[in-house]
């Protein structure tokens, strides 16, 4: 007989599998049988509660059925919602989809555990992640703190989703549970005044106490293919008083200070680039014509390659969203490569910024937020 997972039919077999993964424990099990962890559902053992890696166990239970021809491999089936979610629902037992077995209690403490660490970071004041972690999970349904780490990260890809800071430790992880969307949600509306500190904080203009340019240049993130958010209720209208990304963009003294800092750099490159005379011809053309260039600063490449500098300043993190209009975005694809976007981020603890050299449409996803309203109608 072909080895085939409809061929399992035991819920004694399923049992046995759950007894051993509980007694040897997860990592040894997936090991033992040759399994990856479950990144969309668990099932959950019924005599001690613990929740278990879905493909793994069925694998592993189809051993316990048939002895002789042993445990079924990872290739051997597909995992998922298809095949192995209604395998063992049919049986008997119950499969969770990861992350989702929070109670609603768990993840109110865990969304106001968040913010009470964004607020001492927005503060500037020192605090250890691991004991907010460890101060928690004494709350928490026997919760690990790798799971409570991924709950920080899928409310860091809630906040960022709403256009709000989050912590830069906690890099924004998508496939947060609509229960989590609700309480992040919840918080935001019902604190709007603490938000509203907190993004103003945040927002605080400081000069870095150490102004380094080496190593300070990254590569930009990758643009990430993602779930679409499932909405509760209407959408969510946050005032712009809360609008993270729009709030950047209208503080001129954030940009000024960042196009300040951006000149210092440019100096620091040429120099290192033996071009040093060029900063003489450097121009810092939204402090002397405002914006409406397209760019903010003209610094060179070589005497007869000029290099137009769009400047996007932010306290916030690598990932943060930036608003870019639409008479730079059209200068980007006018300009070519000479056009570079230098976005600096942490600007207020320790700035680093990245590039996007060219047509930046090809380089971003846009996303279109405002029209222009009048009473004329342009017709072909």
């Amino acid at each position: 007989m072909a080895k085939s997972l409809s061929h399992l039919q035991s819920p004694a077999a399923v049992q046995a599998a759950l007894d051993e993964f509980v007694a040897t424990g997860r990592t040894a099990f997936l090991e033992r049988y040759g399994f990856g962890k479950s990144r969309d559902f668990l099932v959950r053992d019924p005599r001690t509660g613990e929740l278990c890696d879905s493909k793994a166990i069925v694998g592993a239970a189809y051993g316990h059925q048939f002895p002789q021809d042993g445990p079924l491999k990872a290739e051997d089936f597909s995992g998922g919602e298809a095949t192995v979610v209604p395998k063992l629902q049919s049986l008997g037992f119950e499969v969770v989809r990861t992350g989702e077995d929070w109670s609603a209690e768990e993840v109110e403490a865990t969304v106001a555990s968040y913010f009470e660490m964004l607020r001492l970071e927005a503060n500037q004041e020192t605090y250890k992640k691991t004991e907010f972690n460890a101060a928690l999970r004494q709350s928490l349904r026997g919760r690990s703190k790798a799971s409570v780490e991924l709950k920080h990260q899928n409310i860091s890809a809630v906040l960022l989703g709403l256009g709000l800071p989050y912590i830069s430790g906690y890099k924004p992880r998508s496939n947060a549970q609509l229960l989590l969307r609700k309480a992040v949600q919840s918080f935001v509306l019902g604190n709007a005044e603490l938000v509203g500190r907190l993004v103003d904080s945040l927002e605080e203009v400081k000069t870095p106490a150490e102004r380094t340019y080496r190593a300070v240049v990254v590569d930009p993130p990758p643009i990430e293919a993602v779930a679409a958010v499932e909405l509760v209720g209407p959408r969510v209208r946050l005032p712009r008083k809360v609008d993270f990304a729009s709030r950047d963009e209208v503080n001129r003294k954030l940009g000024r200070a960042g196009e300040e800092w951006v000149i210092d750099f440019e100096h620091k490159r040429l120099v290192d680039a033996r071009l040093g005379e060029l900063f003489e011809r450097l121009e810092w053309v939204s402090d002397r014509l405002g914006d409406g260039a397209g760019y903010d600063i003209l610094s060179y490449d070589a005497p007869s390659q000029p290099r137009y500098i769009e400047v996007k300043t932010t306290n916030g993190t690598h990932a943060s969203s930036f608003i870019i209009s639409r008479n730079e975005l059209e200068f980007s694809k006018e300009a070519g490569e000479a056009f570079f976007l230098y976005r600096v981020f942490q600007f207020r603890q320790s700035p680093a910024l990245y590039m996007l050299r060219g047509d930046v449409s090809r380089q971003l996803n846009l996303e279109p937020i405002d029209y222009r309203a009048s009473f004329r109608k342009v017709v072909a």
